[in-house]
């Protein structure tokens, strides 16, 4: 038989909306969200893949708005010549009755709601095995019936489900927990799960394919999907990994001590096409010891390159403040101001205080030298821009 090829994807969550985020760069990942559905078919097409198989969740909620799933329909329905087949998730589960009834009175026949675990032929001599989620909480292995299914021989076994795995040491999976072994045990040729939010290959034959729309730090790079090629049954796929997302997460950790060239440091960690930060999330993780002129360079590069993302977070949970005489004359050489800041300079050394006295200490000492620092005559534009501590965490 000619070689079958297939895009295998999962975890779309349509109508995410990102509370977390601010509003501008909120409404960029919606959008770029619900046009996946759109990049999806072009690829399928420059692949020659006729299929897309959405391993669950394709939408974030039970109730997403009219507006998402129609949409999303529509993108399906505008690419006729591909056939799109769709499980229920734990985030979509088939236990939502009234999303799935919209779903099928508007659904265009190349797709196909796949709502019971029975098997389903995709093309001749090519059965697909569903395990749709009936409930958010499946409670069971809702692979196990793939095992006791049986199709011609010869003929592609492809297997379509949703849920995590059992740890690779045990024999037997329980309860919700998809075995291991279910590619082997089922005689399945490809497993394609979802769940899980970044690409991982379990086995030869069974494979996360993450989601097409990155959204998690914890995820690194772009979304991206898995193109799949059987030649005949019992040979492992090919899958090649195809980069489908519009936005690219990153977490950088920027180790620090006194003697640093802070702006050097966070400028290396920063991509190298400055014509496409736009497109780069990037959370920067400080750690180490710092001084309070240091402190201050920090904040005013951040507030220099920030805007230029769609969205830049400084964390400094992990910074800590070394203060120096030398730095107390920046603030003030004499008088009230001056007395404050060696007040505050004792505190945040005085071992015999707790921790987060300390620290209180420490950060109301860095934000008077910020403050000094920003009353002070400019020369030669230096500390220009400089932004109030804390302003872009």
């Amino acid at each position: 038989m000619t070689a079958f090829r297939f895009l295998h994807s999962s975890d779309l969550h349509l109508g995410k909306r990102f509370g977390q985020m601010p509003e501008e760069a909120r409404a960029a990942l919606q959008q770029a969200r619900q046009q996946i559905i759109a990049r999806l078919a072009v690829l399928a097409r420059e692949q020659r893949a006729e299929h897309v198989l959405i391993a669950g969740d394709m939408f974030d909620t039970e109730t997403p708005s009219d507006t998402v799933l129609r949409q999303a329909l529509a993108m399906m329905r505008a690419a006729s010549d591909l056939q799109w087949w769709i499980i229920p998730g734990n985030h979509d589960s088939a236990a939502a009755e009234p999303l799935w009834a919209e779903m099928a009175r508007h659904a265009a026949e190349n797709t196909h709601l796949l709502m019971q675990p029975e098997p389903v032929q995709m093309a001749p001599g090519v059965h697909l095995l569903p395990a749709p989620c009936r409930h958010r909480f499946a409670g069971q292995d809702l692979t196990r019936w793939m095992d006791s299914h049986v199709t011609p021989e010869g003929e592609l076994r492809i297997g379509l489900a949703h849920g995590g795995v059992l740890d690779f040491g045990s024999d037997e999976a329980s309860e919700e927990v998809i075995s291991p072994k279910r590619a082997s045990t089922a005689r399945l040729d490809y497993l394609a799960l979802g769940d899980w939010h970044g690409a991982f290959t379990l086995d030869a034959r069974s494979r996360y394919s993450g989601t097409p729309e990155a959204d998690l730090f914890k995820h690194a790079g772009r979304g991206q999907c898995l193109l799949v090629e059987l030649s005949r049954a019992g040979i492992p796929p090919e899958v090649t990994s195809l980069e489908t997302g519009v936005y690219h997460w990153q977490e950088q950790s920027l180790e620090l001590t006194p003697v640093s060239d802070v702006a050097a440091l966070l400028r290396a960690l920063l991509p190298s096409d400055r014509a496409a930060w736009h497109l780069h999330l990037l959370r920067l993780r400080a750690e180490g010891w710092i001084t309070a002129p240091q402190r201050l360079t920090l904040q005013q590069v951040v507030a220099e390159v920030a805007p230029e993302f769609c969205h830049f977070s400084l964390d400094e949970t992990g910074l800590r403040s070394e203060h120096q005489l030398e730095d107390l004359d920046l603030i003030a050489t004499n008088g009230a101001l001056r007395v404050a800041a060696e007040d505050l300079m004792q505190a945040a050394e005085d071992t015999a205080l707790a921790q987060a006295e300390r620290d209180t200490a420490s950060a109301a000492l860095n934000r008077l030298f910020a403050y000094a620092q920003e009353s002070a005559p400019q020369q030669s534009g230096a500390g220009a821009g400089a932004a109030a501590p804390g302003a872009t965490t």
